[in-house]
Parts: C-alpha cells; sequence; structure tokens
C-alpha cells in the first residue's frame, strides 16, 4: 500500500509537471526593465543581493498573484517553482509583475537552473564588454540582452552557452 501511494504521488507530480510553463506566457510576462539604472550599476558585484540592500525584492502576496495568473491558484509545492525573472536582475530585470513567471526546477531539459547560466553568461559578457569598450558598447549589448532573454530564453540559451543544457 505505501508502495502504492509513492508510486501515485510521484506520477501525479510529473503530470503536474509536466504542465509547467518551458517558457513564459508572453501576454502576461512580456519582460520588463529597471527603469533609471546604468549599465555600471546594473553590474556592480551585489545589485541584486537583498541581503546587501540590493534590489531583489518580490513580495509573497506578488508571488501569488503570478502562482494564480498562471495555474489559477497556488500550486501545493511551490518550492518546485521559482518565480522568476524573465529579464533577470543581473540584466537590468525589474520587480514588476510583467517580469516575472513560475518557472519550475524540474522540467528537463529547461528549468531555472539551466536559465541561470544562460542569465550569468550574458552579464559576463555586459561587465566584459563595459571594462574593454566602455558605457556605450556595454549598455547596446545589455539591450540587445534584454531583448532576446524576454523574446526567447531558450533560443538565446543555444546560442550564447550551447546547444543543449
Amino acid at each position: 500500500m505505501k508502495k502504492l501511494l509513492i508510486s501515485l504521488l510521484f506520477t501525479a507530480a510529473l503530470v503536474a509537471r509536466a504542465e509547467d510553463p518551458i517558457l513564459p506566457n508572453p501576454k502576461l510576462t512580456p519582460g520588463a526593465v529597471m527603469p533609471g539604472v546604468s549599465v555600471e550599476q546594473i553590474m556592480t558585484k551585489g545589485y541584486a543581493n537583498k541581503l546587501n540592500g540590493g534590489v531583489r525584492h518580490v513580495p509573497a502576496k506578488v508571488k501569488k498573484q503570478i502562482f494564480v495568473e498562471y495555474f489559477g491558484r497556488v500550486p501545493g509545492m511551490q518550492g518546485h517553482y521559482e518565480i522568476d525573472h524573465l529579464i533577470s536582475l543581473e540584466l537590468g530585470g525589474s520587480n514588476d509583475p510583467k517580469n516575472l513567471w513560475p518557472e519550475s526546477y524540474y522540467t528537463t531539459p529547461w528549468n531555472a537552473h539551466v536559465k541561470d547560466k544562460v542569465e550569468d553568461r550574458m552579464a559576463a559578457n555586459v561587465r566584459h564588454e563595459l571594462q574593454k569598450h566602455g558605457h556605450d558598447a556595454a549598455t547596446a549589448l545589455l539591450a540587445q540582452y534584454q531583448r532576446e532573454i524576454s523574446t526567447d530564453w531558450i533560443g538565446a540559451y543555444k546560442k550564447y552557452v550551447g546547444e543543449k543544457p
């Protein structure tokens, strides 16, 4: 009986995950950037780190709103998701609900952990551009990356990291 219950729970979890959005709904989550912030500020170490007074701040009420918009309810296994910034904070993204969506940690091969890799690569490229070519070049690259990741983060991953995670 115990094995049957575990099997049923596992199957239910897989079915629920099969419906998880791999890409955000562009009507709900078109992406949004933080207004009035320079590329130099965004690329400063700790910019997004809420522990150091950074810009990361999504209240529980907003997270609930995002779950309800996507699923019609708050899922029982909230820990299976990250309310993720489509345009990451390290790329100048905003905490605005238009930039947030419930991204699964468990879908394969595309999930929140994989998306982090392309965000990190893009931010490293912008930092490099800022050091080598200055403000204008880095600002242009940042704007390009913001467009690419908000349009198709998987395509951006394939372009900047590799075909498969």
